[in-house]
């Protein structure tokens, strides 16, 4: 009895040091835990990264995936609420290329007067208005400004001191009677003639639904797919965190130029019907010579035709609330080549094609049905053997036939 309690002593004693060093081991975890991405960066080779690919520990400073040339790249901003680099949104592989503005077509430039027209109803319109209502109203403004010159001359107070009491003139009554109205009658017949051309459209070849938006437009193109864009303006360089793109001189002036411009072809009767989601909006754009207001739950139509390719600018005319102007229209007219690839770089298709079916989809789609194998034709009988004798069937006697015999 002695013996055991003195090994029970002694096993006592030996665990005593271990047990004393356990609090020192759980004090030390949380360094152990932040040494270990330090150790697994000096051993990259100690275990495999989840889902087969390294940590970004291990990746170098120059590496074109690590997260400080990640936080470089368009689209890779760091998120300063998180602390912490974001992924980049891969951007989209496409084959068409955007083109700069041109100065002096679709883009103020500080002229006077109306910017330079590209649709025929806008020359229409730009020459009714300079060569026309300018030269009648400053033939108007000068005739008047010479009547009250001589009135002021002729019948001064030192020359007439004793005033005419004329109460009426027939001759001036008429004049002043009907002089306006052949000035309203020849102004009348071509604004007639312009609004009957402008509210009149040829058969559309192109059809798109514009949609105002507080604050951004949304272009939808129901014949090519109903595919959808959507077109916010773009920030200046230092309005936005780095990695995200901002605006360039190649994307326009400011406040003006957009992230995804509204791509027309070229000759090309092309039909806005235009809405909206939310409240009153305008589109506009001067060099087409058309503003059309949306309005939530109402459809207007208004349409353009415009030969000359190049990139055009409008914006929202209506106030619309508290970003009302940072609202802006870009439109970018290109060769009909172009539109048909700039129409397949956003995943729609061109009137009359067959749209490309999904390779993972074709089974299953409703419009082809599935493969139905062909029913196995009905194989022809053998005929049997001519010189083969038929088997006698073996019939065993009935139980009558046994009981007669």
């Amino acid at each position: 009895m002695k013996l055991i309690g003195w090994a029970v002593l002694i096993a006592a004693a030996g665990l005593t040091p271990a047990a004393a060093q356990a609090p020192q081991a759980q004090g030390a975890s949380p360094q152990a835990q932040g040494a270990s991405p330090q150790a697994a960066a000096a051993s990259p080779q100690a275990g495999p990264a989840t889902g087969g690919q390294r940590p970004d520990a291990t990746l170098q400073p120059g590496s074109p995936t690590s997260p400080a040339a990640v936080a470089q790249q368009p689209g890779g901003a760091a998120d300063p609420a998180a602390g912490t680099a974001s992924a980049p949104a891969k951007p989209a592989s496409s084959p068409f290329a955007h083109v700069a503005p041109t100065p002096g077509y679709g883009v103020p430039d500080g002229r006077r007067g109306l910017q330079e027209q590209v649709t025929a109803i806008g020359e229409e319109a730009a020459s009714f208005h300079n060569n026309w209502l300018l030269l009648l109203c400053a033939a108007i403004s000068l005739f008047v400004l010479a009547l009250l010159s001589y009135t002021m001359v002729r019948y001064r107070r030192g020359r007439n001191p004793v005033p005419s009491r004329t109460s009426h003139n027939t001759t001036i009554e008429v004049l002043w009677t009907l002089v306006p109205v052949l000035i309203l009658v020849a102004i009348a017949i071509p604004s007639i003639r312009l609004l009957r051309h402008q509210y009149s459209p040829p058969p559309a070849d192109v059809t798109i639904k514009v949609i105002g938006n507080q604050w951004y437009w949304t272009y939808q193109y129901p014949d090519h797919g109903d595919f959808e864009i959507v077109s916010n303006m773009l920030k200046e360089r230092a309005e936005v965190p780095a990695g995200q793109r901002f605006r360039t001189d190649a994307d326009g002036p400011p406040l003006l130029a957009v992230d995804e411009r509204l791509v027309i072809p070229a000759g090309k009767v092309v039909k806005f019907i235009v809405t909206s989601n939310d409240v009153i909006h305008a589109f506009w754009v001067p060099a087409f010579w058309n503003k059309i207001d949306a309005n939530p739950g109402q459809l207007n139509e208004t349409w353009v035709k415009v030969d000359r390719p190049g990139v055009y600018f409008g914006q929202c005319t209506e106030l619309c609330g508290a970003r009302h102007a940072f609202m802006p229209i870009g439109v970018e007219v290109v060769p009909e080549a172009r539109f048909a690839a700039w129409v397949a770089s956003k995943g729609g298709t061109m009137p009359g094609a067959a749209p490309q079916p999904a390779a993972d989809s074709t089974g299953s789609s409703p419009l082809t049905p599935p493969a139905i194998p062909a029913a196995a034709a009905p194989q022809p009988q053998a005929a049997p053997p001519t010189n083969a004798t038929p088997a006698k069937p073996t019939t065993a006697p009935s139980q009558g036939v046994a009981n007669n015999n």
